[in-house]
Parts: structure tokens; C-alpha cells; sequence
């Protein structure tokens, strides 16, 4: 049987490869691959092949896809939640420690003594310019509670920080992770106004953009430091450059270089280097590797953007999966149409998420051409799939 081709748009870690070689053939080019593996790449510009039913990034944020576009044409698209977290984490810390004592600017004072005399004597009379705070007893604010977060928030705790937190969608599990003695407070405003180091973990999206913003940033305690290692435009920049000015914020550290950041006293600008560790890639790209070869070999999804979570165990002889518009009556179609071809169904699991749904069907005899064309045949169908 020949194999299924895997499309890598970005150089992907070989553990990727090496854990689906066994069915998957792994390849820089193809004209009708059977599914995309991307870490950064533009897709948005990209003429996408037909071939292609699922795209898995290689990370969290999406913004390099059009999501939406591909779920109108039944490409389900995945990413790998929490596979990056720890080291996210770790970056964080880091962060939370750059921005209480002057770290940085410490060690870009200290370049411009190479060559003096008396050095020792230089060093002892200057450092107290770059005298800092510490981070323990001091409360942090985590602006979302999801796999980043939950680590950020324990680790803070024992670091003898008090942490509160705000997130409206936490799940009971996620709740279920964090350290007890974490505060959930109400709303953002509240978390400002209680936080000396504040820091964001949210998906960046239309209802997120400038989380930190004009508005709301003069809550914060005066000069408490902002940490910003999720999504640049989470923070509105022109507000933290007038709050850096005005002495307000003490310190914004941001993973996302903008122009108007670069240089800034105050601002420390990293290029982008929160999951930037061999680690977190290898993660990364065994997540993606689990979530297409579970979606290709058995319709099953897990950790999609597009598309509701939704599998079940194989039973049965035949399993055909429906990708349509969440739109009524759908259900019942696909039931009538294998039931009218005498054919028992094992296990029917079917799942809705904004104007998309899927459905997973397995019954006890196979299906006939004629029974996947019917129901391919829906006016609201946008594809269907036979294991």
C-alpha cells in the first residue's frame, strides 16, 4: 500500500518523522500531499492543495493560517497546546527576575568598562545604579490559565511570590492543576490593581487584541513591571511607552520586537524566544505527529482550531466521518441513509463548534459506494471520509 505523503512547510524536528515513518512518507515537496506539518510558514499565501484534509502547526498561536477558510473546505486545522509550556515557563521566569533587578541594563553597563583601570574600584562605586527588587513576597498578576499559565502560577508560588490570576473560560481540570493558595479575581481591572509584576498568557484574537491597553494600564501599581511572552499585539505599545515614560511601569519585557520598542530604557526586547529550545520543538512536533496520524488513520481529532474535539474507539467494520454545516436535520440524513442500506451503526459521536460539526459513525458492515455518495450528496456535507 503506498503511503500517505506528510508535507513539512518549515524544518520540523526529525522525531516528527521518525514517529509516523512507519505509514507516512515525510517530504519539502509534493503537489497532493495528504496533510501539512507548519511551524511558521504563511499559508495565508499559499495555494493550498486539495489533496490536503488537515494541517497541524507545530506550536500554539495559528495566526500564520487562515483557520476559517479551511474549515469551509473541510480542512481541519490542529495546534499543540501546552507541548511549548514549560519552556515558556522557564523564559517567563526569567523575565520575572529581569525586570525586578536591572539585570540587563547591569550587564550593558558593565561592556563599556572593558579596558579601564581600576575596574574593581568602577564596579563597586557604580552598581548602585542598578540597584533592583525581589521578586519573592511580591504578588504576581497571570492573565490566562491555561497550560502556561497553571506552570507560571505554581512556579511563582514556590518562589515564595503571592500569585491571583483571572481567566474567564478556566475548565475544572485546569483548575484542578493550579497550587491552592493561587487567587481567581473577577477581571482584569481587579488583577492590575493587586499585581507588582503582571504577566499574559492568552491567545491572541480580535477580542484580545490590547488586552493592556490606554484604558486600563494606569490600574496597575505604580512602577510594577509588565511581561508580555505570548502575543505582541496583546499590548498596545503607545501605552506602554508613555507608561514607561511617566515612571508608572517600572520595566515591560517583550518577546516581540516592534521599532518603537528597540532601544527604549526601561523595555527589554528578546527576539522571540519563548519555545526556542530543542525540547520544546521535539514536543512540539511529536504532538503534531500523534494529532495527524490519529486524524488520517482513524478520524479522530483532537486539538483542533477549526473544528470540535471529537473520537471515539474503532468498532465495527467501517467507520466514514462527515465533516458539514452545523445545520439541522444532518444527523438524521446520515442515520436515515446507512439504516435504508440495511446497515446496522455500531456507534454514531457527533460534535458541533460554531458553524461547523463532525460526525464519526461506525457500523457493523462495510459501506457501499453508492451509501457514501448519498451522504456526500447533503447539501450540507463539506466532505466525508471511509476507513
Amino acid at each position: 500500500m503506498m503511503k500517505k505523503t506528510i508535507l513539512a512547510l518549515n524544518n520540523i524536528s526529525k522525531l516528527a518523522e521518525e514517529k509516523l515513518k512507519a505509514d507516512y512518507e515525510f517530504t519539502t515537496q509534493s503537489d497532493k500531499p495528504d496533510a501539512i506539518i507548519v511551524r511558521s510558514f504563511n499559508m495565508h499565501e499559499y495555494s493550498l492543495p486539495e489533496s490536503v484534509l488537515a494541517v497541524s502547526r507545530a506550536g500554539a498561536g495559528t495566526n500564520n493560517i487562515p483557520v476559517a477558510d479551511y474549515a469551509a473546505g473541510g480542512v481541519v486545522v490542529f495546534n499543540t497546546p501546552g507541548a511549548n509550556a514549560n519552556a515558556v515557563k522557564e523564559l517567563v521566569l526569567a523575565s520575572l527576575l529581569m525586570s525586578g533587578r536591572r539585570i540587563v541594563d547591569g550587564i550593558e553597563w558593565v561592556k563599556t568598562l572593558k579596558g579601564s583601570e581600576g575596574l574593581s574600584k568602577a564596579v563597586e562605586s557604580g552598581k548602585k545604579a542598578y540597584v533592583g527588587k525581589e521578586i519573592s513576597e511580591k504578588t504576581l498578576g497571570i492573565i490566562g490559565l491555561g497550560a502556561i499559565g497553571i506552570l507560571v502560577a505554581n512556579a511563582a508560588i514556590d518562589l515564595g511570590m503571592s500569585v491571583v490570576g483571572v481567566d474567564p473560560y478556566l475548565s475544572t481540570a485546569n483548575a484542578l492543576r493550579l497550587n491552592p493558595a493561587v487567587r481567581i479575581l473577577p477581571d482584569t481591572d481587579a488583577l492590575l490593581e493587586a499585581s507588582d509584576f503582571v504577566t499574559i498568557h492568552v491567545p491572541y484574537n480580535e477580542s484580545t487584541k490590547y488586552t493592556i491597553n490606554a484604558g486600563n494600564i494606569g490600574k496597575m501599581k505604580k512602577g510594577a513591571a509588565l511581561i508580555n511572552l505570548a502575543r505582541g499585539e496583546l499590548v498596545e505599545n503607545s501605552a506602554v511607552l508613555a507608561a514607561i515614560a511617566s515612571g508608572a511601569l517600572s520595566r515591560y519585557v517583550t518577546d516581540f520586537p516592534a521599532d518603537e520598542l528597540i532601544g527604549v530604557p526601561g523595555i527589554i526586547v528578546m527576539p522571540h524566544l519563548g519555545a526556542s529550545t530543542p525540547e520544546a520543538e521535539d514536543n512540539c512536533a511529536l504532538m503534531a505527529a500523534d494529532e495527524l496520524g490519529d486524524f488520517l488513520e482513524n478520524g479522530n481529532i483532537r486539538n483542533s482550531v477549526n473544528f470540535p474535539a471529537c473520537s471515539a474507539p474503532r468498532v465495527g467494520k467501517s467507520r466514514i466521518t462527515v465533516i458539514h454545516k452545523n445545520e439541522k436535520s444532518v444527523i438524521s440524513a446520515i442515520s436515515d441513509i446507512i439504516g435504508k442500506a440495511g446497515i446496522n451503526i455500531e456507534n454514531f459521536v457527533s460534535r458541533s463548534r460554531g458553524d461547523f460539526a463532525y460526525a464519526i459513525v461506525d457500523t457493523t458492515e462495510a459501506l457501499g459506494d453508492d451509501v457514501v455518495a448519498a451522504i456526500s450528496a447533503l447539501p450540507s456535507v463539506i466532505r466525508c471520509r471511509v476507513f
